[in-house]
């Protein structure tokens, strides 16, 4: 997971995202969208591999990019479920229940 939001602390790997969310892009599609370098885009497009956010396939010359949605989607669950938000796999009182609240409430002594 920590990989996961590595990659997405970067803007320009978020725009990377957000444009795989319309289709599968080749890498020189994408990066005239950044006013960055091949490499430095080469290096974005690691780190997004690294994390399994996106699936990579060669059609001839061209490198194409798609996104994995599943692996994000796992990420953004896990993170909800050590936050207890909603009820998220993976939340701390289904890991430890000894983080788990208390369901019954404390008594107010007057």
């Amino acid at each position: 997971m920590n990989a996961v939001f590595k990659a997405l602390a970067d803007p320009t790997r978020r725009g990377v995202l957000e444009l795989l969310r319309a289709r599968p892009m080749s890498a020189g599609e994408i990066a005239e969208h950044f006013p960055l370098s091949k490499p430095t885009m080469s290096a974005h497009f690691a780190v997004l591999r690294e994390a399994d956010l996106v699936q990579v396939h060669k059609t001839g010359k061209a490198v194409i990019y798609a996104l994995k949605l599943s692996v994000l989607e796992d990420a953004l669950l896990g993170f909800a479920g050590l936050f207890r938000l909603g009820d998220a796999p993976g939340a701390i009182s289904t890991l430890n229940p000894a983080l788990s609240p208390k369901l019954s409430p404390t008594p107010i002594k007057d």
